[in-house]
């Protein structure tokens, strides 16, 4: 675009004859000249939009699997007992149901146990009475330490998945329960959950426009490159799990001291530090606390700022991914790139606050 001249004062003046002034009939101003759209551009914007048109007319109902299991919570529940039930089955979340109003009453995560352990943290004298604490005193807890309270977002399993999905980024959860109400009691009745990784996959699945997606992640601004938390081997968990709490995040990238990225932290690595109620687990190190996870951990994947998003998606549709590190070909971090990123990208890019293209 051509740069406008700089006028001095008095040319900058505009007379009020100018602006009466009326224009002959069927005379037109000149439309300033539009940049073509290229094929990348183009590509990338029709295979955002067929992945919004997917995602549009399908349900979360779609998304679960013929054969599934669901462990419900009741509030009452004592937290040290849910915590041995969510190692035993593999899992990291749970719906929790409240028996005496019969009603949904959120989502257990990881998050709350690393809220719990920031409460023994700053209350060592409450060590003793942590194991006695139940379910419906989470948010008691939450108060104590001053965080975002337990999740309660949740949508009907038939609205669209497009829906479930802006639900999500509005409310910052990386999973959604299903919520139904019971043709006979009339009650409500939780269905299933549904994450964003699974609900990533069924695109990449599913869609097949996905590899229109061409556009490098160093042009879409995808990721954060920032601010990053980061800590090294011999950083106390401690020290971590307050960089998760105060920042809100899921992982911490592990370095050495030239900045390669050696590792990853997880909010899920602290559930098997306490599985056992052992918290003096938690004055580990960081690398002493990495030697402890399953041997099926599925490792850390990571990209360059210069992969396109096509093939990303192909890693998720192959591989069981919940972000991926960005590095430099010395491995060393440049970015953390999350599914929360790309769920928001796939939603929201070229559209305004309404959902409507811009």
């Amino acid at each position: 675009m051509a740069s406008l001249p700089v006028l001095s004062g008095h040319e900058a003046f505009v007379r009020k004859s100018h602006l009466l002034g009326r224009r002959p009939r069927g005379q037109s101003q000149p439309m300033p000249h539009a940049e073509p759209e290229s094929a990348i551009e183009r590509d990338q914007r029709i295979g955002l939009q067929r992945i919004r048109d997917f995602l549009k007319v399908r349900t979360s109902y779609d998304v679960l699997p013929l054969s599934f299991r669901l462990i419900i919570f009741d509030t009452a529940l004592l937290v040290k007992k849910s915590l041995s039930i969510l190692i035993q089955n593999g899992i990291v979340s749970a719906p929790l149901w409240d028996s005496k109003t019969s009603s949904f009453a959120g989502l257990l995560t990881t998050s709350d146990y690393l809220n719990l352990i920031q409460y023994y943290w700053q209350n060592p004298e409450a060590v003793t009475r942590i194991d006695q604490f139940k379910l419906n005193s989470l948010r008691d807890i939450e108060r104590a330490i001053g965080v975002q309270p337990l999740e309660t977002v949740s949508i009907h399993p038939e609205k669209p998945l497009y829906e479930a999905c802006r639900r999500m980024l509005e409310s910052r959860a990386r999973r959604i329960p299903l919520v139904d109400i019971d043709d006979e009691t009339k009650r409500a009745m939780v269905v299933s959950v549904v994450t964003q990784y699974r609900i990533l996959k069924f695109v990449a699945v599913n869609v097949s426009e996905t590899q229109l997606l061409r556009k490098p992640l160093k042009h879409l601004k995808l990721g954060t490159y920032k601010n990053l938390e980061t800590a090294k081997m011999d950083t106390p968990v401690f020290e971590v799990i307050h960089q998760l709490v105060n920042s809100a995040i899921s992982s911490v990238p592990i370095l050495n001291s030239d900045g390669v990225v050696t590792n990853v932290f997880e909010a899920v690595d602290v559930i098997t530090l306490i599985k056992d109620t052992n918290y003096d687990n938690l004055n580990l190190n960081v690398g002493e606390a990495l030697q402890k996870r399953q041997d099926d951990f599925p490792g850390i994947y990571t990209c360059y700022i210069g992969d396109r998003l096509d093939t990303i998606f192909d890693t998720i549709r192959k591989s069981r991914v919940h972000r991926l590190v960005v590095v430099d070909e010395d491995n060393r971090l440049i970015g953390l790139l999350t599914l929360s990123d790309i769920l928001e990208y796939i939603l929201l890019e070229g559209e305004g606050d309404d959902g409507k293209q811009e």
